[in-house]
């Protein structure tokens, strides 16, 4: 009994283990009112960083944990979204890259002829997930086919939130339920849950979430003044006036999805996916590659040298640049900012990641968790807490890869001793650390796609349906008891 007791009796209580919380939220809240919408580029950061100084402190002086052990927990956290920030990078090359070549005004031109603004949202919802759950990948779903929906929306007259929360619901639903997707194989895995066993059960949840999502996706669409017919063949003039619009434009875009479908690793299919967005736009827009390094008019390109080519190409990857159509708004939306502006990002994913290993490392986490989990004695009680748990340490961690783990680390053993399957832990924590990831502004998920969709978190976030509906869900059906059964004491 004593050696269980002892490492309890070190750590910080949970009440102590609030402290650095209640002061990023302060912090965080005086960042928000001075900085605005300007609080990401590296306010927010900082807090983040002042936090981490605080838990440094805490458990320094009055717990006596050593710097060695603060310090592995910080460097565990950087090391796990060491591959993720060079996605980042490249994800940003992509977008682009792929505005430059003309492949994402021309996935807006002909979306705009397509997709009426009738069914609008709820055709957007639909594509995202059917190319997510083909693609196994939320975040490349976005950050190609998300970002010319926004622009059409846009064109269609739909506000950016409604836009963006209808791409993203859509994306997270087939990243969700795909055995491609690294979040299902990591949430299975993590859990010793069977991929496809995982997969079957979430069904319970994932598809009444998603149908309900899709359904008010629908009526709004249906309510939506659709006399923006003006605004949308304006865009289209204005895109097909600057851009050369071809179904070729089509190849780079096919080549990724097939990359992505023979599980190619990411960054290797998102470098592939870069080259082919310069190589096509020195081939179908040089007018471009041309306007974006003179400055001048895109009707007076005649010629383009290797130096303006080069130099071209250079700044569609890493940025900023920007592209004038002669309508403001359109410029604003094709504007980009290439890998340069993935940076606050990545400085938001190390910052969270170094709040996150303070925690880890201090113990507080380990204390807080502890409290979630306490007077758990029914289905109903260990599913609410399981999803907190998960939509905490998307909170605490700013990823959720860690975030699916350390929920399943801690809940595992838990699981197995009340006699609950692993399917019913693996599924909620997909229900909850997976989804509602995107839905917290520093978070390495939120963060990408505010970035990705130029739409601030906070704005969208009221939109994401699904992501919204999900944890919800999954507690409802704890309540029911559908599909939930224990196992007996002979199975444990």
């Amino acid at each position: 009994m004593k050696s269980d007791s002892t490492p309890t009796r070190n750590l910080p209580s949970a009440w102590v283990s609030l402290i650095p919380f209640v002061f990023l939220a302060a912090v965080l809240f005086a960042v928000i009112r001075i900085f605005g919408s300007n609080a990401l580029d590296g306010a927010s950061q900082v807090s983040l960083l002042m936090a981490s100084g605080l838990v440094v402190a805490i458990s320094m002086i009055f717990y006596k944990v050593s710097w060695e052990k603060l310090e592995e927990g910080i460097l565990d956290n950087v090391r796990s979204v060491g591959s993720s920030i060079i996605i980042l990078f490249l994800i940003g090359a992509v977008a682009g890259s792929w505005m430059v070549s003309g492949i994402v005004p021309m996935m807006i031109y002909y979306g705009m002829n397509i997709i009426t603004p009738r069914i609008f949202l709820f055709a957007c919802c639909l594509i995202c997930a059917l190319i997510s759950v083909m693609t196994g990948s939320s975040w490349t779903t976005i950050a190609t086919i998300g970002v010319a929906l926004i622009g059409i929306g846009t064109a269609q007259g739909f506000s950016a939130g409604w836009t963006a929360g209808a791409i993203i619901s859509g994306a997270y639903f087939g990243d969700k339920i795909s055995p491609l997707s690294d979040t299902t194989t990591l949430a299975s895995s993590s859990t010793g849950t069977p991929l496809f066993t995982h997969i079957r059960y979430m069904m319970k949840t994932t598809i009444p979430s998603f149908i309900i999502a899709a359904a008010v996706f629908l009526v709004v669409s249906l309510c939506h003044d659709s006399g923006t017919q003006v605004t949308a063949a304006e865009f289209a003039a204005d895109l097909s006036g600057s851009f050369r619009i071809t179904p070729w434009l089509m190849v780079t875009p096919l080549v990724t999805a097939f990359m992505i479908s023979k599980k190619i690793p990411a960054i290797l299919t998102l470098f592939v996916a870069t080259l082919m967005g310069v190589v096509t736009a020195l081939v179908f827009q040089p007018q471009i590659i041309w306007h974006i390094v003179t400055g001048l008019p895109v009707t007076g390109y005649s010629s383009l040298s290797f130096a303006q080519a080069f130099k071209g190409c250079m700044l569609s990857v890493y940025g900023p640049t920007s592209i004038s159509v002669g309508n403001p708004e359109l410029d604003s939306l094709i504007a980009t900012n290439g890998i340069t502006g993935m940076l606050p990002t990545v400085f938001l994913v190390m910052a969270a990641s170094a709040f996150g290993g303070t925690l880890v490392g201090s113990g507080m986490l380990v204390s807080l968790t502890r409290l979630l989990q306490k007077g758990v004695r029914t289905t109903v009680g260990l599913v609410s807490s399981t999803v907190g748990t998960g939509i905490f340490c998307d909170m605490v961690t700013g990823d959720q890869y860690l975030s699916i783990i350390l929920a399943g680390s801690l809940y595992k053993e838990l699981y197995r001793e009340k006699g609950y399957e692993s399917r019913l832990l693996s599924r909620t924590i997909e229900d909850s650390a997976t989804v509602c990831s995107v839905l917290i502004p520093w978070n390495s998920c939120g963060m990408t796609q505010a970035t990705i969709l130029k739409v601030a978190t906070v704005e969208y976030m009221p939109f994401c349906l699904f992501n919204i509906i999900s944890p919800l869900m999954s507690i409802i059906v704890a309540m029911i008891g559908w599909g939930i059964r224990k196992r007996s004491v002979t199975e444990r």
